[in-house]
């Protein structure tokens, strides 16, 4: 990487059960970047529960800290990437989703401009039970849709990431590469 260039903000979204820790954690391994951890699974082992609809709005915030704080340690260590594991845009969706409550896509939408790549990933892989936020398989297809729509409605670079483990990683690894280049990348 050139020295005093801005690192860039990969956003990792998807529906639940799709492997996003997964990918954020290999692609920060082998690329040596800071990797966003979802908060919402913090605060759901914290207080043994799912959060209620009051509590959406500090959840999308302090997943907005986490993305800071690791731009800040990548700027520092001049690493060419941060990779944030999901976004305050799917804190949206799913607000959307499960309380009926809208109000935090406009400011997610905004927040979601700072992202130089949006790796949206498929459904091919199998749900996996896996925490206090899970609703189940059944939900995939309509969160997956809800990602695409919001995401439509951005001027958001997406690129489809699908296949199993190595294949995969390569599919980000290849959208990664077009989008250092500033090349345009396949939509969703």
């Amino acid at each position: 990487m050139m020295p005093n260039t801005k690192p860039k903000l990969i956003a990792i979204l998807g529906a639940e059960s799709t492997g996003k820790t997964n990918l954020a954690q290999a692609l920060a391994g082998q690329l040596n970047c800071p990797w966003v951890a979802e908060y919402l699974r913090d605060f759901c082992a914290e207080k043994n529960r799912t959060p209620q609809p009051q509590e959406q709005r500090g959840i999308m915030t302090a997943q907005m800290d986490r993305e800071k704080q690791a731009l800040s340690i990548a700027t520092t260590n001049q690493a060419p990437f941060v990779f944030c594991d999901t976004t305050p845009l799917q804190t949206a969706v799913y607000s959307d989703y499960i309380f009926s409550d809208d109000s935090l896509y406009a400011e997610a939408k905004a927040w979601h401009s700072r992202y130089a790549l949006t790796l949206v990933l498929a459904l091919d892989i199998d749900w996996v039970a896996d925490g206090l936020q899970r609703d189940g398989a059944h939900v995939r297809e309509t969160i997956h849709a809800m990602i695409v729509r919001a995401l439509d409605e951005t001027n958001a670079l997406v690129s489809l990431i699908h296949g199993y483990g190595e294949m995969r990683y390569q599919h980000a690894v290849n959208a990664l590469k077009a989008c250092d280049m500033n090349r345009r990348i396949d939509a969703i």
